[in-house]
């Protein structure tokens, strides 16, 4: 179960609208656009939307912010549906901004008739030189007082697909001179000579996000629309289109009347990460990952694969909060929270992943017994399984030294170490290959230890885990660990010189127990002592068994840093 949603500002704004009898329900929307796969930033407003109307009974939109017709295809439409639900929300409408395009033209008339909108023909770069800065007021453009018959004429020639790409556009006319730099006539309309994948070839002229995006909350009925805190100086602009447009009642949403009212909140940038669209496709592109899917990045797409289940990362968004600030996320925060739902839920087996054959050379050759053990050490409903043990197992190669130091409590020539579950067992001799390398342990067994028994009172300090050769499963594993060596790549000037050369690591010829091959596919496992563990969605076949780390057992990192001080 997740943990209950956190009482935040919004939240707050919300119930209080509620209670004054502003709103008779609360409703919300999830605008993404459909370039592009969600990313751990897109889960927070995710189930800040769908969290807010749940929690108050109200209702939540998916709508596709779908204007920008070269980047958008049905491949991410499809991605981002399938990704609201595996995080456990259902949409209240299906929506998409390109359901309103003629409507949005109408409007788009409307403030042309109003003297309102003006078409222009500066080129981008004579806008930015129009547009002034911060501390100097823009410059009218020398279009800005056609006359309203040529404005709309030529609005109606743009869509008529007379004119070439950047050749006009359709401006607000509000203040060249205002102090907040978006309201310095912004763009509504600009020419697009690209097919739509859903309206197909209708239309050569298409809306600026702006102007698509409050009409549309006001279309849908919206009562809240929630935004990140770089659209704060975008609400100014929010409003003047709501107010300058008439919105008929036969075409606004279930809530009338009633304007939406556009709410920011800050972001929260994870550590280690990079969440920059064009850096992202960078990497992708250039072959530093293995797709948008790849389980370091903080795609959705990338953590699902990876072994994060949606409870964790709706605990994770409920951990963070909603602030009024942008803030920086450890991400310890992420990883434990998967940790705490892994945990509780998560089926233990064994799992060596850099296998070194041990012989218990005094244990019958043709014998083979069974050790029956708990799935999960603190919930008895999980049930029990046989762990087989024989003469031959495989343990860790990390398990054994030939000079282990003082503090090493596993393998070592003439130590004794515990087999979990199983007996005491002493290494008498060490068998190297042709290079040099350890290739075998041959040890003896004390029989009287079975079960964690030591009849004589001495102590064993040393617990190792282990795989019975005879039934063990061939894997290849891979342990994915942080992409980026510092917290803050996105700001470097080299960002790709800060991959982690260990972010991946593949075990080839990792040995599982054989219970594993019974577990359903989407079944997680905590391999004792190692880690999280998962099948890859993409790889694994009943005959080609390959897992995923999803998380280390501990913050391996804070000791690392620990280390350094």
């Amino acid at each position: 179960m997740s943990k209950p949603t956190p009482n935040h500002f919004i939240r707050s704004i919300a119930k209080n609208d509620l209670a004054n009898g502003k709103h008779e329900y609360i409703y919300t929307r999830f605008p993404p656009e459909p370039n592009g796969y969600l990313h751990l930033g897109h889960a927070k407003s995710i189930c800040l939307n769908f969290g807010l109307a749940q929690d108050l009974g109200g209702k939540c939109n998916l709508r596709f912010d779908d204007t920008n017709p070269e980047k958008e295809n049905v491949e991410f439409v499809e991605s981002i549906r399938d990704t609201v639900e595996w995080l456990g929300f259902e949409w209240s409408k299906l929506c998409y901004a390109s359901d309103y395009y003629d409507h949005l033209y109408n409007y788009a008339l409307e403030l042309i008739d109003k003297g309102l909108a003006y078409v222009d023909e500066l080129n981008p770069e004579q806008m930015r030189e129009y547009r002034g800065a911060l501390t100097e007021p823009g410059k009218d453009s020398p279009f800005r007082d056609r006359s309203i018959a040529d404005n709309r004429d030529l609005f109606e020639r743009m869509r008529a697909g007379e004119f070439a790409e950047g050749e006009y556009t359709l401006r607000a006319k509000i203040d060249m001179s205002a102090p907040n730099i978006v309201m310095r006539d912004p763009i509504l309309y600009r020419i697009r000579y690209a097919h739509h994948y859903r309206a197909g070839d209708r239309w050569c002229i298409y809306p600026m996000y702006d102007f698509t995006h409050c009409i549309s909350d006001a279309l849908e009925g919206i009562t809240h629309s929630l935004c990140t805190l770089e659209f704060q100086d975008n609400r100014e602009l929010y409003d003047w289109i709501l107010s300058n447009i008439t919105l008929e009642e036969n075409l606004v949403g279930e809530r009338g009347k009633l304007m939406p009212k556009q709410i920011e909140f800050g972001r929260s940038n994870l550590e280690y990460t990079m969440a920059s669209k064009r850096k992202l496709i960078q990497l992708v592109n250039e072959g530093h990952v293995d797709g948008w899917d790849d389980p370091r990045l903080t795609t959705l797409v990338g953590l699902r694969r990876r072994g994060y289940t949606p409870e964790s990362i709706r605990d994770f968004c409920a951990e963070i909060g909603v602030t009024k600030r942008d803030s920086t996320i450890d991400m310890a925060v992420l990883e434990n929270a998967i940790r705490h739902n892994l945990e509780a839920s998560a089926k233990r087996v064994f799992g060596v992943l850099d296998p070194l054959k041990l012989i218990i050379t005094n244990y019958p050759e043709d014998q083979t017994e069974f050790f029956t053990v708990k799935n999960h050490p603190k919930d008895d409903s999980m049930g029990t399984r046989d762990l087989p043990f024989g003469r031959e197992i495989y343990i860790e190669r990390d398990d054994f030294m030939l000079e282990p130091p003082a503090k090493f409590f596993r393998l070592g020539p003439g130590r004794e170490v515990r087999l979990r579950y199983g007996y005491a067992v002493t290494c008498n001799d060490v068998i190297y290959d042709a290079d040099g390398n350890v290739s075998e342990l041959h040890c003896s067994y004390d029989p009287l230890t079975a079960k964690g028994q030591t009849p004589d009172g001495r102590k064993i300090k040393g617990i190792i885990h282990w795989v019975s050769a005879a039934q063990a499963v061939d894997a290849e594993v891979r342990v994915y660990d942080r992409l980026f060596t510092e917290p803050n790549p996105a700001g470097a000037d080299d960002f790709i010189a800060l991959l982690n050369p260990e972010s991946l690591r593949v075990y080839p010829h990792a040995k599982l127990e054989p219970s594993v091959l019974n577990a359903d596919t989407q079944d997680r496992f905590q391999f004792e002592r190692v880690g999280y563990f998962c099948f890859d969605s993409e790889d694994h076949r009943a005959d080609n068994v390959v897992m995923n780390r999803t998380v280390s057992l501990r913050d391996t990192w804070a000791k690392m840093g620990a280390n350094k001080k």
